[in-house]
Order: C-alpha cells, then structure tokens, then sequence
C-alpha cells in the first residue's frame, strides 16, 4: 500500500503525527508513505522509516510569487513527483482548505480525512471522499493515530506513541561536556515564559556543574539568547540553527528546557529528559509526549486562555503572569528529579 499524507506544518503537528505512521506500518505490512510538507520541514519525515518520498510545497510563498517562474518550475516539480504513484488513500491530516485543495493534484482511489464536525477547517471535509469522526477533546497524538487507523483499516493500538525517529542520525554529533539545552523561542508572546526566569534557571544549571545551549529562530529570538548568555558564562549561544542541527543537538543533551514549542515537542519525540512549560495552552490536547518528558502548567484563574494576548490586569512580577505559578525553582526542581531518573 502507497499513501500520500498530507501534513505540511506547524512542526509541533508534524512531530504529532509521527506515531500514526508507526501504527500503520507495524498494521500493514510493506505500507509506504509519501508526504506532502511545507519546505521548511522538509527535513523530518526522513526521520521515519516508513517515510519513503518528501515532496516539499511552499503555500505561502508561492502565494506571494504567484506569477514568477520560480513559483511555475517549483509547481510542476511538485507534480511530477505526484504523478510517479497512483496512491491507494491520500490522507490529508492537516483538515485544511488548503490542504484539500492540494489533494485534488494527487492521482489516488480516494481523498480521506476528517468530518465536517471534526476537521479543523470544516469545509475541508467537502473534498474528501472518505471522512472520519474523530474527538477534538483529546491529545493531537491520539487524533492522529486514530484517523490513522479509520482511514487505513486497522484497529486503534492501545499502545504508548511511538515516533520512531531514527537516533543514529545524530550520533556522529557529541559533545564532550554535559550539558543542557533551553528552548525559549515561540510564536506567541504568551508563551514566552519571563526572560528574568530563564536567567534564573541558567544560573542554577551553571551551579550544578551544566552548560547550557540556547539559540533563535529570528532576530527578536537570538537577541534574547545573548543577554541571557550575558549574565551567565555557562551559556553558550548559536544562533539560528536548523532543523537537522537543533535535532543532533538535542539527542545528545543531558535534557532540556522548554515553553510550548516545535522544539520541545522533538526534545520529547527523541526521549530526551524534557521539562515543557505551560501558560495559555492545555498539555492534555498539545503537550509535549516523551517517555522522559513532564509538564509544567501554570495553576491561575484564566489558565489555560488559549490567548496569544495576555488580558489579565492586575499587578504581576512578572508578563504573563501566570507564569507566576512557574518559577524558577519550581522548574530545576522538576528537572533534577528527570535528571536523576
């Protein structure tokens, strides 16, 4: 069986969607996956063995260049991959207009994905040939696994996700010192857990004998990166790494630290020690899910908000302040007893 999924982002989502793949590839034997990603992901369904074809799309750039021959060359590339296979399913796990519009360009038996009452987007499910309920009200990894199992005809495993990135791709990195990685960098700005904080906690994994790597994803990011390094001769800054390079990164430290990111989701996905922060958002629907991961979510009256902007009004040490419920402290101490595991 040959099946085009379509996921083409956030990275939190795509590392989400990873134990699906395990699934079916333990359910049906000899099963292939094509995947349709964003450009800037491309490096991760290469990680998984069941992963056999990356056709990469770049939606909104193209939007933007809709008319330059970059966009024209890029957009036939793309279908000639497609035309290589006649997919039995073409899954779209993303439940996007704009994912369904991508799965008319694959030649396939049926488009599948989510119901009207379950996709995220609920006129995507008019395109789809085969639709699925699936509870929103449970963890991304859950609604993965099950859509997973409806559209590809097998039972729903009861066991723990299993993500099955290939580790030995990044063994050939090692550092000789042990250390720790803090993963500040998010979209939204009420995620962001205070900078004063991860000061504090740098100070802390210095004290007890840790580096710590910290980099960014953007300006705001790497400038951030580098006045905590400023107060800390313990941190090391390297800004702006990609994918591959976070990941090798990543599975060689000791453990890390992080607020509701992609990153943090891949700390978890490749059984790094991890800690994750919570402020807006609920870890039982996004949180990250490792065999060594713990969740730190914060305990206020309008937490989880699920707000990129912070309404709260009342004086606070420290924006947002619901990360009050989340100092420093508390974060070492959860993160020494990782460690100590």
């Amino acid at each position: 069986m040959r099946v085009l999924l379509i996921k083409t982002s956030s990275m939190g989502d795509i590392i989400h969607t990873l134990p699906a793949l395990t699934d079916a590839g333990i359910a049906i034997p000899n099963i292939k996956f094509d995947w349709m990603i964003e450009e800037s992901f491309a490096d991760i369904p290469p990680w998984h063995s069941f992963v056999d074809q990356v056709i990469p799309v770049a939606l909104r750039r193209w939007r933007k260049e809709m008319f330059a021959r970059s966009t024209r060359v890029e957009w036939q590339r793309m279908r000639q991959q497609l035309d290589k296979h006649d997919y039995d399913v073409v899954l779209d796990a993303q439940s996007l207009v704009k994912s369904a519009f991508l799965s008319f360009f694959a030649q396939g038996s049926r488009r599948a994905g989510l119901d009207w009452r379950s996709a995220r987007e609920s006129l995507a499910s008019l395109i789809y040939q085969k639709k699925y309920t699936v509870d929103f009200y449970q963890h991304a990894i859950v609604r993965m696994r099950s859509l997973f199992s409806q559209a590809l005809g097998y039972a729903l495993p009861t066991t723990p996700p299993d993500f099955a990135i290939n580790r030995q791709l990044f063994q050939q990195f090692k550092l000789p010192e042990k250390y720790l990685v803090f993963l500040h960098g998010t979209m939204w700005a009420t995620k962001q857990w205070p900078e004063t904080y991860w000061i504090q906690l740098a100070a802390l994994a210095a004290s007890a004998g840790y580096r710590i790597k910290i980099s960014g994803g953007n300006d705001e990011e790497v400038a951030r990166a580098y006045r905590i390094a400023a107060t800390c001769p313990a941190v090391d800054v390297s800004p702006r790494l990609d994918i591959a390079s976070m990941a090798a990164l990543l599975a060689n430290a000791d453990a890390a630290v992080a607020v509701d990111t992609g990153f943090g989701h891949l700390a978890a996905a490749l059984d790094v020690p991890t800690v994750s922060i919570y402020g807006p958002t609920n870890p039982d629907y996004t949180g990250a899910l490792g065999t060594n991961s713990l969740h730190l979510a914060a305990n206020f009256p309008c937490a989880p908000c699920l707000s990129r902007l912070c309404t709260y009004k009342a004086p606070s040490d420290v924006t947002p302040a619901c990360y009050q419920t989340v100092p420093p402290m508390r974060v070492w101490a959860t993160l020494s007893e990782l460690l100590r595991c």
